[in-house]
């Protein structure tokens, strides 16, 4: 039976904008995955609680934004997972959960850079495949012995962050145009992101 093909694309979404649907779609059109599936990642308490909104709040965010894509789906598995939940310890459910998919982690090229510390990356790589999506000023060096399990995707290069949508909401600017209409419409309601923050959150 053939297994389905589904990318983990895994973050805060605070909040989620259009770089992450339009990179998220790309993937699931332009490369082998069936479908992407945000993974909201929960409130870590070594943050700022000024910038990392409750996750129920961002989790509705991310719902919203997928509303209308057949090929994007949101998973809160990591709300019920031990904190600070580890890359590995995600797959590993996800997989035990759902033994008829197959898992790709979707990773930026920032990242990919300091993969080396994250938890147990040796065994990311040889239990599942990475798709690695560029960032500005990061290169990609993938070496030779991973083989086919890593591969960089040439995906549009979006300089959009949350940090700076969340900056010009705080400074009363529309950011209408960097988000989903939908999730900018909840947002305004809610009145998120109103409090200043630094630059750097």
């Amino acid at each position: 039976m053939h297994k389905r093909e589904i990318g983990i694309f895994s973050g805060s979404f605070n909040p989620i904008h259009n770089g992450h649907l339009m990179l998220a779609s790309y993937l699931s059109e332009f490369t082998y995955l069936d479908e992407v599936w945000f993974v909201v990642t929960p409130h870590n308490p070594l943050k700022d609680t000024k910038t990392l909104i409750e996750d129920d709040v961002r989790l509705e965010m991310v719902k919203i934004a997928v509303e209308g894509y057949k090929k994007l789906s949101v998973s809160d598995v990591e709300f019920n997972m031990p904190r600070p939940s580890f890359t590995i310890d995600t797959l590993n459910r996800l997989s035990i959960e759902n033994p008829d998919i197959n898992f790709t982690l979707i990773i930026g090229a920032d990242n990919w850079s300091i993969f080396n510390r994250w938890k147990n990356a040796n065994e990311i790589i040889s239990k599942y495949k990475v798709l690695i999506y560029p960032r500005a000023g990061s290169e990609i060096i993938i070496p030779d012995s991973y083989g086919q399990n890593v591969q960089s995707v040439n995906a549009p290069v979006i300089e959009v962050s949350s940090t700076f949508i969340r900056k010009c909401i705080s400074e009363g600017k529309s950011m209408q145009a960097f988000v989903p209409e939908k999730v900018y419409k909840y947002i305004i309601e809610k009145r998120l992101y109103l409090t200043s923050e630094s630059p750097e959150s």
